[in-house]
């Protein structure tokens, strides 16, 4: 039953890894769409603080506190199914299934006013060329999104590869293997999940006023410091103290973990999530984030398998490791992410037409919103009827087939 219960866990939880990032960055005006969306990432990390404090309070029950744990996790599975109950339909879901006025209605209730035609009508020109692309996965591989797919890719790697998930996963077991008891180990968990959700804010505060590569690269300045400070406060103080260290350097390992905690909580946690979303084009964009989900469940898993092997056998030699995956990362972000604050995520693909790297791609030069749909003349069931909008009709800002009615 336990592993049945797993299996459903998972299920529900890639859903909504899948469902919740993209609908974010579908209802959210652009220069609101970084916070709005980390609000994702700041309930994940809530979440965790929450079973972390659950898990240290069930410790003291004996015998059937695991159940309780356990139990408890069904009541924000149960909040979801209650939002998912009341919340509104994406206007862009909306459009492409042809609602076209309920659209109208839910868009002009989410922005707080009727002035929305011109939104509304880029969002039916992408919903009819999303429509116009039959196999979304089979196109998620042609070569005019492969920059697109690179990063989703990368970007899950990568976060995984901080050593996040490692540290957050066995972080009892990391405190008891450098001395501390099993309740201070829960305790440390608990401070360390505490420190994830307060940095977080601090994404949604300031993702739509630096931008999403400052960001990037100060996350991972202050990762990689924490993570060297750590392994050389391990080489030398667990060989000193024979494997047990005293409350100082005990301590001092807790504020240089929290310190990379937080580094991570406001820069490639909650980036990691958003950016990978609001630079699909909405052709591509179901399947492109199921891709990354799976592709974040597959190295989450990855590292989750392997830390406590690489604990063992590299000891303080894995946070020097993961150091050094943090400088790759940096260089990556600074050199190869279009920078998108700001930037309508309709538009967003001309970003990389103008990049110095990806623009090198023949397929990405010349690719407009159709650039992979063949050149017919379809029916478009978008806007309202007997009124032809300039935006819906094949203009001169979107080459490919010409819409009639």
């Amino acid at each position: 039953m336990l592993v049945v219960g797993r299996v459903l866990l998972g299920v529900g939880v890639g859903f909504c890894s899948l469902v919740m990032p993209m609908y974010n960055a579908e209802v959210a005006p652009p220069h609101l769409r970084g916070g709005m969306n980390i609000l994702f990432q700041w309930f994940v990390t809530f979440g965790i603080l929450c079973a972390g404090l659950i898990n240290y309070g069930c410790s003291f029950i004996n015998g059937w506190g695991w159940r309780l744990a356990l139990g408890l996790s069904a009541v924000p599975g149960f909040i979801v199914f209650l939002g998912g109950l009341v919340m509104p339909e994406s206007p862009t879901s909306l459009i492409e299934r042809g609602h076209y006025e309920k659209a109208r209605r839910v868009l002009t209730r989410i922005r707080g006013t009727s002035d929305i035609e011109e939104e509304l009508e880029d969002m039916a020109e992408a919903a009819r060329v999303s429509n116009l692309a039959p196999h979304p996965m089979r196109n998620l591989f042609k070569s005019q999104y492969r920059p697109q797919l690179v990063i989703s890719l990368m970007f899950m790697m990568f976060q995984q590869f901080t050593g996040i998930n490692a540290i957050i996963f066995y972080a009892p077991v990391l405190f008891n293997s450098i001395g501390s008891g099993h309740t201070a180990a829960l305790l440390n968990t608990v401070i360390i999940g505490a420190v994830n959700v307060l940095a977080t804010v601090v994404a949604i505060v300031v993702v739509d006023r630096l931008g999403r590569k400052f960001l990037l690269i100060a996350g991972v300045i202050q990762m990689v410091i924490a993570e060297i400070v750590v392994g050389v406060t391990l080489k030398y103080e667990f060989v000193k103290y024979q494997g047990s260290l005293p409350s100082p350097p005990s301590i001092g390992i807790l504020v240089c973990i929290c310190v990379f905690i937080a580094g991570f909580a406001w820069s490639w946690g909650p980036i990691g999530w958003l950016y990978p979303t609001e630079i699909q084009p909405l052709e591509v964009r179901a399947a492109a984030c199921s891709f990354n989900v799976a592709m974040n469940m597959l190295f989450t898993f990855v590292i989750g398998q392997c830390f406590v092997t690489m604990l063992c056998s590299m000891q303080w030699g894995v946070f020097l490791f993961f150091a050094g995956m943090c400088v790759l990362m940096g260089l990556w972000a600074a050199f190869l992410l279009p920078e998108t604050k700001g930037v309508e995520i309709e538009a967003v693909f001309r970003l990389f037409q103008n990049h110095w790297f990806w623009s090198k791609i023949p397929a990405v030069k010349n690719m407009s919103h159709v650039a992979s749909l063949p050149h017919t003349t379809v029916e478009v069931p978008y806007g309202p009827k007997g009124v032809e909008s300039p935006n819906m009709v094949g203009t001169g800002a979107v080459h490919g087939p010409t819409a009639t009615r």
